[in-house]
């Protein structure tokens, strides 16, 4: 079933205030509950799509426009990769990793949220086309 192409964006707005609070305080607990929700997300159980869902999108009407869930939940993996790696360096150090991978993750979280250009999803539909397909 296809998505409401506004929910990954909103998703992308809240995880770029996130990432900027964390790059500001130094958070590892608040990176941590980024990277839940990364986790979260890759599953299809984002806790940033359900309150698109509940409280968002009853405001702002129906959707006109949907994709399908696979691109962003690739992206919601690949940014838990990259929260991962900022957890690590949050930390058990360096801090300079957590602060390098939070920043690349807020990058992305940030085109994504300005522009609407999802990084993770153009990855996701790199790797369709060049991996073989078996059918």
């Amino acid at each position: 079933m296809d998505i409401d192409v506004r929910g990954p964006r909103f998703g992308a707005a809240v995880t770029t205030l996130v990432l900027v609070l964390v790059l500001a305080t130094g958070s590892a607990w608040l990176l941590a509950w980024q990277t839940l929700v990364f986790a979260l997300g890759a599953a299809g159980h984002s806790p940033y799509g359900w309150l698109f869902r509940r409280v968002v999108r009853p405001r702002i009407g129906p959707p006109t426009a949907f994709e399908p869930p696979q691109p962003p939940r690739f992206a919601q993996a690949v940014g838990l990769v990259f929260a991962a790696v900022g957890l690590v360096g949050y930390g058990l150090g360096p801090a300079w990793l957590g602060m390098a991978a939070t920043g690349l993750a807020l990058a992305a979280a940030f085109l994504n949220a300005a522009f609407g250009y999802c990084l993770g999803c153009e990855m996701y539909l790199l790797v369709r086309r060049v991996t073989p397909r078996t059918e």
